[in-house]
């Protein structure tokens, strides 16, 4: 950093010091110029040029100005004279204020070079300020109370001038009570002050004005006013006086609401608030007052504010205060006296006696309904009442005595029209006007049963789709009963009739409670088209009615039948139809005609047919809606001699029905055969003896077994029924006398999945109940399903007890007649939490409607339903004990008491049915393999001749879980190879994907992930070891096999033959015999065949009533059986083989799990006993009883009239004891002691509360309990209490009166037990108060006599009469009141009764004697000094204020305040706290503005009027060091540039400090490293100039920062950034953004077109930054570059001139100059690569042959013998273009036969597709399409012309052989073998297809017979849809066949003979499964063409074998396609069938 200092340097070091020491010299000297205020502007201050030493010339060349420190312009300088002018005005008190000298700084600035000089001017002062008030008014209050010689300070007057011209003397206009004196202060200025010089008297004057003149001592002399105003405040010292010291006033009672009553005045001689009067009750004054009256606190009205009722009161005395709101407060009282005027105000009341009681709608006339009574409040006419009802009301009132009457009916009685009556009685009184009221008494008519259930249309037509789901809602019809309650209730039933000779019973049932009709099982349109059903709604009255109506249902034909094969025969009965054809067969031959029929009808039996796959789809066409086959073409020598066709046979229904045959079809050389004749002669035994004779024997050995099967069958059924009936095959005897209750009895499996529940169906209530036991299932346990055969009632009890077991609780629910309640629970839930909450409402009173809740004991799971659930017993929330299993307990049922706490108790029962919702909380569970279950390796073998699709094994699994929680997948997880197997997702099969390839290895180890479809997902695995063996492949059966000669072994066959057949015959006669008489038995009792009925008619069981009622939310979800045991229901199920479920031969039900199902059977009839069967009969006859209670009720009632005029009255003392004797009552009203018992006497009052009652054994009237006469009757002085005797049986009525005598019990008593009355000290003597007057309760003597008072100096008591004789005593002031000797005085107030003993009370009165304000404040005092620094914070604290005041509460409380006169600037510095007189500083203090403040204090107490007294307060303000050093630019800095020399003066700058002294000596420094310096000149002014090197580039503005700082302590700084700004020098060229750029442009491009953009940047600025862009000149291909491009000059943007073409030019460069503008200019250039990219813009050229891509036509030969594959030539072109666009592949696009030749895509070679045929055409012509791989794609052609020319054929294999010639004999017995055998198989068959039917049937309604079938109802062919899936990511890489439900790939069935699937004896498995997709894609070809493929792309995930993929859903055309030109071999779609 070492810096050498050179000549340059010292010379400019010397020349700075020398400008120095002239500064210095000249800032010693200093200009002053002293000049009076307020001169003119343009007023000279003298010669500046002459003064500063500079010539005129200077002044303009050096741009002389001023510069004033102040801020204005005051100042200007004379250019031509150099004289200093006034440019403003000057104002001296503006400038310096107070200060003794003014001195205004000027600058006067010189540039070139730079320069400054300061000047003083002095300002002196002249008189232009008169004195003057801060307010020119000023207003002060003064109470008249205030004594001579008080001062009042006043306002000093200011005078902005200074010294002699200040102010000097103050003057007071004249006035008697005031004067004006001065007061010295330290400061040697006085302060005026207003002195009181006598008293003032507010009623003699009120106001005085004075004027206060201030004077000062200039020349002449000026003066300023103020203008005072005195106002004299008044003090509260008169009392207000009313008008009147007692008013009165009438008014009647009825008077509304805000009535005016009266208004009272009273005056006070007081002023302002001290008379301002405000009138109010007195506080002594009773409620009963206050709730009646309000008065108007300012205008003393009064008003009614609640009713008046002169029945209570008659007249009012109210107390009404006067008091104003002086303090203290003076008041006034006087008296109102208000007389209540009656009038008729009471309006007449009714009361019911007895509450109406129910009447029957058929009760006679004069029945009594209610005892009622009226009575009015009011007396004399006004208390008369009379009642009256509706003129046509069906009641009328019989009077009783005194206002008592009875109300009884008085016509018929409809409770149809109308249920209830609202029986209106008018009561009206006698007075003037009259009033009147009304009762509305409900009377309730109860119901009899005489209205019949009415239907809502005699007829109803239900439309029923067929197959609908059994169970599922018909319709609902709706009856109605305009009865009520139980004769209301309607029951639902169908009435017997016969559908099909089938009671209709067993088609539908119907819930008796809403008149839902479900379906019994699915229909069939095909069977039964429409029938009706006789719907009885029955009403449960006594006697009960009934009505009918007919439901006519119209089944409506669904297409559930798949189209059926009639021809070819064989294809029906399920083998292979083999047809023949001759191979000379021209095209359009008939092959055969394929026949088809649907049982559907309409459109959907409409049937077309479709060949859809065939070994070659171009020989043969099936018509679509004839089904005849035919050739398309004449046979070649080529085509395969066996031909197999799939025909596909389509309904036209929605959806779609279909079915396939195959026909297999030989190609015979030969003749012509067009129809194959079997009736011919059979020519000499051939091969086809043979296979006929196998036939044969296949034939007869299946014929045998169903022939077997079924005659075991009938046999063990025969057997079973033998132990019982005693007889095989027949019908059971008549003789019995013997008939089951429920031989109807259908029991039906309903399951959605897993089976969740049965319905239990009663056809016929009084048949036989069935029983079942298993026959045909080794192992329950493992079976789907078990068929169980039906046996007698003695072998009932077997089959029940695994019921549980095998139909969990959850299947049964209970109805009662008692209401229900559901409750959803979900399992697992939380122990105590509450279940539900039941409720029951009790419609009496009290302790009978009380209820508690508890639970009857009951049995769950063989445990007391307490331990599972408690119930509050008080709300009846049931709460749960602990937490439930849905797998353990489904549903549970509580009964629920209601129990009343009545005498005695009742009751009332309701069920709440839990039901316990599923949660997924198994995970499903292995059960096969058996030994993956337990826990070890499954181990399984698997022949490595395995095709794909074989099956391995099959997993299965359960989930002990409901619903969807129990739906299970597969999913295979881990395995050796998961290219081998696959696991079918829903049914657990693990079959082989491929083939088994040698390198696959021989152990394979497969884990099999199993998850439930839960939430959450529960999931488990299990383990599969599979070891692949070698073996032998299983031979396939050759058809074309030669046939051996027939020999003797052929003999012996042909014997066995016909022995077999003889025995199968006779056998399946005996069977077919069996049933034949079993059915002719059968249809004569009940109508049908193959059926069993029992019939006995003397037998009734009680459980004859039975009902079955299906309980449903939209599907089945659960049965009630009512009737019998409502806790044990009895569980069967139907059968499954008869279309008619109540005559089964076999039942087909679930297994148990955990039971042996030989524990299964129960006697149903044991479940539900006699005991649970009650019948009630509710006709009812009237007998002599009912006419005995008549007579005896009329004989009551008249003895009631006549005794009714007489009154009994008693009289008592009030407070008698309980149990006091009243009268005897019973002898009273002569009725005998048992009359009590008998007609239940009691006792109503008309005062509500049971005050006696009637000792039953004596007869006496006693007290029940306390009677307080005051609260009976208040002060009336007669006190009456009327009582109701009310006896029954006859209704009557006695009316008595008690009267209750008044005892001195009460004292009298004060409403306020201690008054406080505030008394003024200034009140006069012989002022009245008026005391509260005390209450008694008691009336007469022993109310209230006298007063009596304490003894007192002060005060004395006097009474005070008023009109109606009652005193009210009055306190009287005897003597003056002296606050400051005694503040409060107590007295006691006595007042005493006339009674005997007497009896007093007291109050105690407090007077509080109030005080006078008549004391000023007082000052501790006079004057507070204190000092405080100027820095000091806000709220610091000043200086406490401390005032006194002698007087007593507001009077005494002083509040601090500064003086009204204090200025603006004091208030916003100081701040006082108004209660401690606390002062804190509240705004800054600045020692430079205000070195010291004088405030004046006031403290005023809160007296009215205020006193006020006055203190002053001097603060000093300490001068700190609290100001801010402050530079001022004198000259704004100029801009450098950046090439300036050091030492160039930049700008003129000063330093100032507000401080004083030291504080205000400021110094000014730079930054280090900056490249400027100050150079100071006089008096803190300094020059700011360079001191090195300036560059723009780096720093284009430099922000100086100068730091200020003074000498204070602590010093303070401050700091100023001045910008300078540098301007530019063109030292910089433009810069490219990069050297090199690469443009990329596609050929072909638009001319014109931007090609790219360039950019080049300058770090300069202005026009030394402006860049304009040019392209250098060089050679583009010889070519200058700018014929090619050219560039914006301004933007750089580069532009083509032309199109590129990349064949002709690939690339090319550009130079680009970028050149700025700055002088001199600068540049820099850039290099643009510009690389043209290729387009597909050329098609492919033909090279080969060499003739077609010359355009004639290229001729090829190729021999008739070559073989398929054969090379015939190869087309080879080339394409121009570059990269893809130049990849080619070929086509064949147009071929003269396009089955013989195929192009090789990527080589073009043509080859053979197949050996050349005699038809092919010699001339062959071949139209090759070439395409590129670009975008667009260009193509070209090219023709080639083939010659075919004779060579040698291939031999063709001729399997045609002879065959020797059997003999005639083997022949006939042939013929006689086929005869038999066609006899015995229609036998056998028609027996089979007896039982078939019945399966059938049965297993549309329950699900199976016989095998497995669909969880669900509705049975739907999973491949009914069957796609073909091609998926593809890009080219074609796997093909998946998918199945229409995808919940099932593949459909195979398994035989119900074995427990255990996977060992099953049969899988039948539908063609289309994955066993048969090697067969499928062998036709690919000819049965999916191109044109036929839709693609429909979707992303899947593919487990177990790769990454997602795409998928892509191919779909065939139902529409036949058009022919396509080209084909997707097997081959090649075969290769790209694999898994990417």
């Amino acid at each position: 950093m070492t810096k050498r200092i050179g000549y340059r340097d010292w010379r400019w070091l010397g020349l700075w010091w020398h400008h120095f020491f002239l500064l210095w010299s000249t800032i010693d000297g200093q200009t002053r110029y002293s000049v009076p205020e307020e001169l003119r502007q343009g007023s000279v201050v003298g010669n500046i040029a002459k003064d500063l030493g500079l010539g005129l010339s200077e002044i303009f060349d050096r741009k002389l100005r001023i510069a004033s420190e102040a801020g204005e312009q005051y100042f200007s300088v004379d250019a031509g004279k150099g004289e200093l002018l006034v440019n403003d005005r000057i104002d001296r008190e503006a400038l310096c204020a107070q200060s003794a000298t003014c001195l205004l700084p000027v600058h006067v600035v010189v540039e070139n070079p730079l320069q400054s000089h300061r000047i003083e001017v002095e300002i002196r002062d002249i008189n232009d300020n008169s004195p003057s008030f801060l307010n020119p008014e000023i207003n002060i209050k003064i109470p008249e109370s205030v004594v001579p010689g008080a001062r009042f300070p006043l306002e000093k007057a200011d005078d902005p001038d200074v010294g002699a011209n200040s102010l000097k003397s103050y003057s007071l206009s004249k006035n008697d009570h005031f004067s004006l004196k001065f007061k010295d202060t330290k400061n040697a200025k006085a302060v005026p002050e207003l002195v009181l010089e006598r008293p003032l008297d507010r009623e003699k004057n009120a106001l005085h004005q004075l004027l206060l003149t201030a004077l000062d001592g200039g020349n002449p002399a000026t003066s300023g006013t103020c203008k005072i105003t005195i106002d004299v405040l008044d003090i509260n010292d008169n009392f207000p006086i009313f008008s009147e010291n007692e008013y009165r006033v009438s008014l009647k009672e009825n008077s509304t609401k805000n009535t005016f009553v009266i208004k009272v005045s009273a005056t006070d001689a007081d002023d302002g608030l001290n008379g301002e009067i405000k009138y109010s009750f007195s506080s002594r004054t009773p409620d009963s007052v206050l709730s009646k009256f309000e008065i108007n606190n300012v205008s003393g009205e009064i008003v009614l504010k609640g009713p008046l009722d002169y029945e209570n009161t008659k007249s009012y005395l109210i107390d009404i205060t006067a008091k104003d709101e002086g303090i203290p407060e003076m008041e006034g009282h006087c008296r109102v006296q208000l007389d209540i005027e009656d009038v008729n105000d009471n309006v007449p009341e009714i009361l019911l006696t007895s509450e109406p009681s129910p009447v029957r709608e058929d009760a006679p006339s004069g029945t009594v309904v209610a005892l009622i009574s009226a009575r009015d409040l009011d007396f004399g006419d006004n208390g008369k009442v009379t009642l009256q009802l509706p003129t046509k009301s069906l009641f009328s009132l019989k009077p009783s005595f005194s206002n008592n009457y009875e109300l009884v009916t008085s016509g018929p009685l409809d409770r149809e029209r109308f249920s209830q009556y609202n029986v209106e009685i008018t009561a009206t009184d006698s007075g003037s006007p009259p009033l009147s009221s009304k009762k509305i008494i409900p009377v309730t008519v109860t119901d009899v049963n005489d209205n019949p259930p009415v239907f809502t249309q005699p007829t109803y037509n239900v439309y029923l789709k067929e197959n609908r789901v059994p169970g599922s809602i018909l319709y609902s019809v709706s009856a109605s009963d305009l009865d009520f309650g139980e004769n209301a209730k309607i029951s639902y039933s169908i009435l017997d009739s016969r559908v099909q000779d089938v009671s209709v019973s067993s088609y539908v049932y119907i819930n008796s409670d809403n008149g839902s009709i479900y379906s019994m099982h699915s229909f069939d349109y095909e069977k039964l088209k429409v029938f009706q059903i006789q719907v009885q709604a029955k009403d449960q009255g006594s006697p009960c009615l009934s009505s009918n109506a007919t439901v006519h249902v119209f089944i409506l034909d669904q297409n559930d039948n798949a189209p059926t094969v009639i021809y070819p025969s064989s294809a029906a009965l399920g083998s292979l139809p083999h047809q023949r054809m001759p191979r000379s067969a021209k095209p359009g031959h008939l092959v055969t005609k394929v026949t088809a029929v649907d049982a559907d009808s309409g459109h959907n039996a409409y049937i077309s047919y479709r060949l859809a796959e065939a070994t070659d789809t171009s020989l043969f066409t099936v018509t679509m809606y004839t089904g005849e086959v035919r050739t398309k073409r004449a046979v070649s020598e080529q085509d395969d001699t066996s031909q197999r066709l799939v025909i596909e046979i389509k309904d036209d229904g929605d959806p779609v029905k279909s079915s396939t045959v195959t026909v297999s079809i030989l190609l015979e050389d030969g003749l012509h055969e067009p129809i194959l004749d079997l009736r011919q002669k059979v020519a000499e035994p051939s091969k086809k003896t043979g296979r006929i004779t196998l036939y044969l024997i296949l034939s007869l050995a299946s014929v045998s077994v169903l022939s077997l099967v079924t005659f075991l069958i009938l046999a063990v059924k025969c057997i079973r029924n033998s132990r019982s009936s005693g007889s095989c095959c027949m019908r059971r005897s008549d003789c019995d006398d013997y008939k089951n209750p429920n031989r109807n009895l259908q029991i039906q499996l309903n399951t959605d999945g897993p089976i969740k529940y049965v319905e239990v169906l009663g056809g016929d209530m009084l048949s036989q109940s069935r029983s079942f036991r298993s026959c045909m299932s080794p192992m329950s346990e493992y079976s789907d399903f078990t068929l169980i055969k039906p046996s007698s009632t003695t072998d009932f009890k077997e089959v029940i007890s695994v019921l549980d077991a095998s139909l969990p609780d959850s299947t049964w629910t209970f109805e009662s007649q008692q209401p229900t309640y559901n409750v959803y629970l979900k399992e697992n839930g939380v122990p105590g939490s509450i279940l539900y909450s039941v409720s029951a409402s009790d419609l009496d009173s009290g302790e009978n409607a009380k209820i508690s809740y508890s639970i009857l004991d009951s049995r769950v799971q063989d445990v007391s339903v307490s331990s599972y659930v408690y119930i509050n017993s008080d709300n009846g929330s049931i709460y749960s004990m602990h937490s439930f299993d849905y797998e353990k307990l489904k549903v549970f049922q509580i009964q629920v008491q209601a129990t009343d706490q009545g005498s005695p108790c009742l009751s009332s029962n309701a069920t709440v049915h839990v039901f316990i919702l599923d949660q997924n909380d198994n995970a499903p569970t292995v059960i096969y393999p058996s030994s993956a279950a337990l826990g070890s390796l499954s181990h399984q073998r698997m022949p490595r001749s395995a095709k794909p699709g074989h099956l391995v094994t099959k997993v299965t699994a359960v989930d002990a879980d409901s619903g969807h929680n129990a739906y299970i997948c597969y999913r295979l997880a881990e395995a050796t190879d998961a290219s081998l197997f696959t696991v079918t997702m829903y049914t657990g099969e693990v079959r082989t994907k491929r083939a088994v390839s040698e390198q696959d290895d021989s152990s394979q180890r497969l884990v099999i992930e199993i998850k439930d479809d839960g939430d959450p997902v529960q999931s488990s695995t299990v383990t599969v070891s599979i070891l692949l063996e070698d073996g032998l492949h299983e031979p396939i059966l050759d058809l074309r096999q030669k046939v051996a000669e027939p020999s003797k072994k052929t003999g012996r066959i042909t014997l066995y033959l016909i022995l077999s057949l003889a025995s199968v015959s006779v056998l399946s006669l005996v069977t077919f015999l069996i049933l034949a008489i079993k059915c002719i038995r059968n249809s004569r009792s009940s109508g049908s065949c193959c059926m069993r009925r029992s019939d006995c008619d003397d037998y009734k069981n009680p459980n004859r009533n039975l009902q079955i009622q299906l309980n449903t939310d939209g599907p089945i979800k659960y049965v009630e059986v009512l009737g019998g045991d409502m806790l044990s229901q009895s569980q069967s199920f139907r059968s499954c083989m008869s279309p008619m479920s109540e005559y089964s031969d076999f039942t087909l039900i679930k297994p148990s799990s955990t039971t042996d199902f030989k524990e299964v059977i129960s006697v149903l009839d044991a479940s539900l006993p006699d005991s649970t069967w009650t019948f009630e009969r509710m006709t009812k006859t009237m007998g002599y009883r009912v006419w005995r209670w008549q007579a005896l009720w009329w004989h009551h009632f008249f003895l009631l009239w006549s005794i009714a005029d007489g009154q009994t009255r008693y009289s008592i003392p009030e407070e008698l004891k309980q149990g006091s004797v009243v009268g005897n009552i019973a002898k009273d009203l002569g009725l005998g002691l048992s009359d009590i018992f008998d007609r239940e006497l009691r006792v109503a009052s008309d005062a509500g509360e049971q005050y006696f009652t009637v000792d039953v054994g004596k007869g006496e009237l006693v007290v029940n309990d306390r009677i307080d006469r005051e609260a009976l009757c208040g002060q009336r002085a007669s006190c009456v209490l009327p009582l109701q005797i009310v006896l029954e049986n006859p209704l009557n009525l006695h009316r008595i009166e008690v009267e209750i005598k008044d005892i001195n019990d009460n004292s009298p008593r004060f409403h306020t037990k201690e008054l406080s009355l505030k008394i003024a000290e200034t009140a006069a003597v012989g002022t009245r108060f008026v005391l509260e007057t005390a209450e008694d309760l008691d009336v007469g003597s022993n109310s209230v006599k006298s007063y009596t008072l304490s003894r007192n100096e002060c005060f004395t008591l006097k009474m005070k009469e008023v009109e109606d004789g009652k005193t009210v005593p009055e306190l009287v002031l005897e003597r003056p009141l002296d606050r400051e000797k005694k503040a409060v005085h107590q007295l006691l107030v006595t007042a005493l009764d006339g009674g005997n003993p007497v009896k007093s009370g007291t109050s105690q009165v407090i007077i509080s004697v109030l005080d006078v304000n008549d004391n000023f404040p007082v000052f501790d005092k006079n004057t507070y000094k204190v000092s405080l620094e100027e820095n000091s914070p806000k709220d610091t604290f000043v200086v406490k204020i401390s005032a006194t005041d002698a007087d007593e509460g507001p009077n005494g409380e002083v509040e601090f305040s500064f003086g009204s006169r204090t200025p603006d600037s004091v208030l916003s510095v100081f701040g006082i706290n108004s209660l401690t007189g606390e002062i804190t500083l509240k705004g800054g203090l600045d020692y430079e503005r205000d070195t010291s403040y004088k405030i004046e204090i006031t403290a005023k107490d809160k007296g009215v009027p205020g006193m006020e007294s006055h203190c002053r307060l001097q603060v000093d303000v300490v001068d700190v060091n609290d100001n801010i050093p402050e530079i001022v630019l004198t000259s704004e800095p100029k801009p450098v540039r950046e090439d300036a020399p050091g030492g160039t003066v930049v700008a003129l700058l000063n330093a100032r400090d507000a401080d004083s002294g030291n504080n205000s000596k400021v110094t000014l420094r730079l930054p280090k490293d900056s490249p400027f310096t100050l150079k100071p000149s006089f008096s803190n002014n300094y020059a700011l100039i360079t001191s090195g090197a300036l560059d723009r580039e780096k720093f284009s503005e430099y922000n100086i920062e100068i730091t200020a700082t003074d000498s204070g302590s602590p010093p303070l700084s401050s700091k100023k950034i001045i910008p300078v700004t540098v301007t530019d020098v063109n030292d910089n060229p433009p810069v490219f953004s990069q050297r090199n750029y690469n443009v990329y442009l596609k050929e072909n491009g638009v001319p014109g077109s931007i090609l790219y953009s360039v950019s080049a940047s300058d770090l300069d600025s202005g026009e030394n930054a402006k860049i304009s862009y040019s392209i250098l000149d060089s050679r583009v291909q010889d070519v200058s570059v700018s014929s090619y491009v050219y560039i914006n000059s301004d933007n750089g943007s580069i532009y083509s001139m032309h199109s590129f073409d990349y064949e002709k030019l690939k690339v090319f460069q550009i130079q680009v100059q970028a050149k700025d503008q700055g002088s001199p200019c600068l540049s820099s250039n850039a290099t643009v690569h510009v690389f043209i990219l290729d387009q597909n813009d050329n098609a492919p050229t033909v090279i080969y042959p060499s003739s077609a891509a010359l355009g004639s036509l290229s001729h090829q030969r190729m021999p008739r013998s070559a073989k398929p594959g054969h090379l015939v030539t190869k087309v080879t072109a080339v394409d121009a273009d570059s990269g893809h666009n130049a990849y080619i592949c070929y086509r064949l696009a147009e071929a003269t036969d396009a089955s013989l030749f195929t192009v090789t895509m990527y080589t073009g070679e043509v080859r053979t597709k197949r050996a050349v045929s005699e038809q092919d055409d010699s001339s062959q012509r071949l139209v090759i399409e070439i395409k590129d791989d670009g975008d667009p794609v260009q193509s070209s052609t090219v023709t080639v012309s083939i010659l075919l020319e004779d060579g040698l054929h291939e031999p063709i294999l001729d399997l045609r052989q002879t065959v020797a010639e059997p003999s005639k004999k083997t022949g006939r017995i042939t013929l006689y073998l086929i005869l038999s055998l066609a006899s015995v198989s229609v036998l056998s068959l028609v027996t089979f297809l007896i039982l078939a039917v019945k399966c059938i049937r049965n297993s549309r309604s329950s699900g199976s017979c016989c095998m497995r079938r669909s969880d669900c109802d509705d049975y739907k062919n999973p491949n009914r849809n069957l796609q073909i899936q091609l998926n593809t990511d890009g080219p074609i890489k796997y093909v998946e066949v998918l199945g229409g439900d995808m919940l099932s790939q593949s459909q195979s069935f398994r035989s119900c003979m074995s427990p255990m699937s996977e060992y099953s004896d049969f899988t039948l498995i539908k063609p289309s499964s994955t066993t048969d997709f090697k067969e499928v894609i062998s036709v690919l070809d000819a049965s999916l063409p191109d044109s036929t493929w839709t693609f429909e792309s979707q992303q899947v995930s593919v487990d177990g074998c790769c990454a997602p993929v795409k998928r892509t859903t191919v779909q065939r055309d139902l529409v036949p396609p058009p022919f396509s030109s080209s084909t997707v071999t097997s081959r090649q779609l075969g290769e790209k069938v694999r898994c990417v």
